[in-house]
């Protein structure tokens, strides 16, 4: 799944104007603009191709524009260019409008359509929403009630940021409103963090090579990890975090995506609705949580004060819009047990928590260990581990035991690490060049599918259900650590530790 700047690529018909609400944003800004500069300076982005960015705010294009240099100076993978930055100062204007209110519309649609003239565009759109979820119906009713939405000349498609829903009944709700405008085809759900390099590798990684994919199962995989840890605090999202937490913030969407890929069979072909089919299966295959695993394999936890590289760091209760005695929490760790035959008995551990000493994103697989016999007989050795790491550094790692050499008969391990960003290959895109890229030439691979939201949603509720009712003391756990005491005790209790490479 590479991003490809071939004649089969540009063959492809990637005519559209993309509108995005939420101009102004810190989305726009940080992670939608300096991703079209990337695809504009890799040449990904056809002829006839404009963006239009809606925002509340009275600018002209020249404010705008130089207000997006700013960002991209910060934010973009590529240095700026002169001619790079031209090209995309030609086709990105700027529009005032007030989304909330339905009245504006028609001019909006006048405008795009003398866009379409310009650019040839036949009618194509992108809508991407990239404001709070609350306006989501509101712009899709708006764009329905004033011919902008499908059935009008041209495709048009919708980019949804999560998150999508706050439980499985508001998700329900969003959803059925989205579907009177747009078709389920139309509607791309964007989880970003399937649009990074190496979740997109795991599938490579399993499939394409027999000495991994032999293995991938619970007759020689002892437990798999995931853990998404943040060094950082809620900084200026305390409004949206104080309604969401840490379970809808990460669980419910990147993590439990994360893990679908990882223990995946393996797809028919490499089609979207082959892929996200499998998916699917293991979402629907993890084990409904009781009363008692709800008590003993799910912590929460809430960051207190503490240092982070050296310096310190206020507590969350401590945040600007933060509750003075609020117990959103901050970290998760939880075990899921997947039933199915490939999976049965091989436990799934994942954590995701702010202000932890470490910030990456990684998974681990363990593999399982000999008997206590032969080399394994009166040492202590460490086991196989193949670790797949998701940033800030990128690649792979594998740990194997081998004879030391410096000694007559010690064993120690040995680590092999590799990464796909390497100077011949150039900087690797990011999540949201692949992502955008893909929505414009219709590839949903990498988007989440209803069923597949649905189906974590369900997951999900019962643990938000669980922590509403649970009493907690919180803070919990200092900032700079790796979590609450409790989630090391969840996998000691096992004889397990968590790894962190």
């Amino acid at each position: 799944m590479i991003i490809e700047n071939n004649d089969e690529t540009k063959a492809k018909d990637l005519s559209a104007i993309m509108v995005i609400f939420g101009g102004t944003g810190d989305l726009t800004h940080r992670k939608l603009i300096p991703a079209l500069y990337n695809l504009v300076h890799d040449n990904l982005l056809s002829e006839n191709f404009a963006i239009v960015t809606i925002g509340r705010k009275t600018k002209t294009n020249e404010e705008y524009k130089n207000e997006i240099l700013v960002s991209l100076k910060q934010y973009s993978r590529n240095k700026i260019e002169d001619n790079v930055l031209e090209k995309l100062n030609n086709i990105l204007y700027y529009y005032e409008l007030d989304f909330t209110k339905v009245d504006g519309y028609k001019s909006l649609k006048d405008y795009l359509c003398n866009l379409d003239e310009q650019y040839k565009t036949n009618g194509n759109r992108l809508f991407y929403l990239a404001v709070a979820p609350q306006y989501f119906e509101t712009i899709v009713e708006s764009l329905s009630l004033n011919n902008l939405a499908p059935g009008e000349k041209g495709s048009k498609k919708l980019v949804i940021e999560k998150p999508f829903g706050k439980d499985l009944k508001t998700a329900k709700k969003l959803n059925e409103s989205l579907l009177k405008v747009f078709g389920e085809k139309e509607i791309y759900r964007i989880d970003h963090y399937l649009g990074k390099e190496m979740i997109q590798n795991i599938m490579v990684l399993r499939f394409c090579n027999p000495i991994f994919e032999s293995l991938w199962s619970n007759k020689y995989i002892d437990n798999i990890q995931i853990t998404l840890s943040e060094q950082y605090g809620v900084g200026s999202r305390a409004g949206y975090y104080e309604n969401s937490g840490a379970l809808r913030d990460m669980i419910q969407n990147h993590i439990t995506q994360i893990l679908s890929l990882v223990a995946m069979e393996p797809p028919v072909n490499l089609k979207t609705e082959s892929i996200r089919s499998e998916k699917l299966k293991v979402i629907h295959a993890i084990e409904e949580f009781t009363p008692e695993s709800l008590r003993d394999d799910v912590v929460f936890g809430q960051y207190g004060k503490g240092f982070i590289d050296g310096q310190p760091v206020q507590g969350y209760r401590d945040e600007d819009m933060v509750l003075p005695q609020s117990n959103t929490e901050t970290f998760v760790a939880l075990k899921f047990h997947i039933n199915n035959f490939r999976w049965a008995g091989t436990p799934f551990y994942v954590r995701t928590g702010k202000r932890l000493s470490t910030q990456a994103a990684q998974i681990v697989i363990q593999f399982k260990s000999f008997p206590d016999i032969l080399y394994f007989k009166d040492r202590i050795q460490e086991p196989n581990l193949l670790v797949i790491q998701i940033q800030p550094k990128v690649g792979v790692f594998f740990q194997f035991n081998t004879k030391d050499f410096t000694t007559l008969e010690d064993i120690v391990p040995t680590k092999m690490e590799t990464s796909h960003v390497a100077e011949m290959q150039g900087n690797t895109p990011e999540a949201y060049e692949r992502l955008i890229f893909d929505a414009l030439r219709g590839d949903a691979t990498l988007f989440t599918r209803w069923d597949e939201l649905e189906a974590s949603w369900t997951i999900a509720d019962q643990i938000i259900a669980h922590r509403e009712k649970s009493k907690l003391i919180f803070p919990n756990y200092d900032s700079g650590t790796m979590g609450p005491v409790k989630a090391f005790e969840l996998l000691a209790r096992d004889g397990k530790k968590w790894w962190t490479i």
